[in-house]
């Protein structure tokens, strides 16, 4: 099963990267590494911070701040008024685009016929608004925009909503198993199903994702929720634009 690792070098280029220092790939008894370990976050790169006295930390539960010997912990966004920009979620854009990319052998995808876009799709199949994106899944094809899904059961590792999905991704034709499922369709049990779900759904979380549907665009950009057909367009093209 691959790892929730991402590579050093691309942090190290992150935008969030700043000129008082560069990142720092943490020792395993770095005193930020070691406080955050008991409360269960795995804490994957130090940044360095515009803040003084405050670090930025890549980790298991997305973009968090920490003073340097791990005593205070800071979670939220940190947002530049001089600038305008949102630095936790720049932090988290370069992390999600090289984070997709290592899972994009077990997408369950549905491909525009003239392509000019990406989506990445985090989906639940009993959530109302991740049925509704799908019912207008043609909308999205028609504009061009490819839909590509990765498993986030927002009920965690256990219960209906994870086997549901574990089906979907074990089933033989995905694409008609997912469809069935978020129109009402129950699922069929796959025997020695070994679907990579639980990765996705912890890659979700690296993310910064609590609830779906979670939509990456192709920069990293997160949409947190449904937007139709014409506003994803708009984005994508603005994203592009830029």
């Amino acid at each position: 099963m691959k790892k929730l690792m991402l590579a050093g070098a691309m942090l190290c280029t992150s935008i969030s990267a700043f000129a008082n220092g560069v990142a720092v790939t943490p020792s395993a008894d770095d005193p930020i590494v070691t406080k955050f370990a008991t409360l269960g976050v795995t804490v994957k790169q130090i940044n360095p911070s515009p803040v003084a006295g405050l670090k930025e930390l890549i980790t298991n539960k997305g973009v968090l701040y920490a003073s340097p010997d791990g005593q205070f912990l800071m979670q939220g966004t940190l947002i530049d008024l001089n600038n305008r920009s949102n630095l936790t979620e720049q932090a988290l854009n370069g992390v999600r685009v090289e984070g997709v990319k290592e899972y994009e052998d077990s997408m369950i995808v549905y491909k525009a016929p003239n392509e000019q876009h990406q989506i990445t799709v985090f989906t639940d199949i009993s959530c109302g608004y991740c049925r509704k994106l799908h019912r207008e899944l043609d909308d999205l094809l028609d504009a061009g925009i490819t839909v590509r899904y990765l498993a986030f059961p927002r009920g965690g590792l256990q219960g209906s909503g994870y086997a549901d999905l574990m089906n979907v991704w074990c089933a033989r034709d995905q694409q008609e198993a997912l469809t069935e499922a978020k129109s009402g369709v129950d699922t069929k049990v796959v025997a020695g199903c070994n679907a990579p779900v639980a990765e996705h759904y912890q890659l979700g979380q690296s993310f910064g994702i609590s609830g779906t549907p979670a939509i990456v665009l192709e920069d990293g950009t997160m949409i947190p929720g449904y937007q139709p057909a014409a506003a994803l367009k708009a984005a994508l093209e603005a994203n592009k634009a830029s």
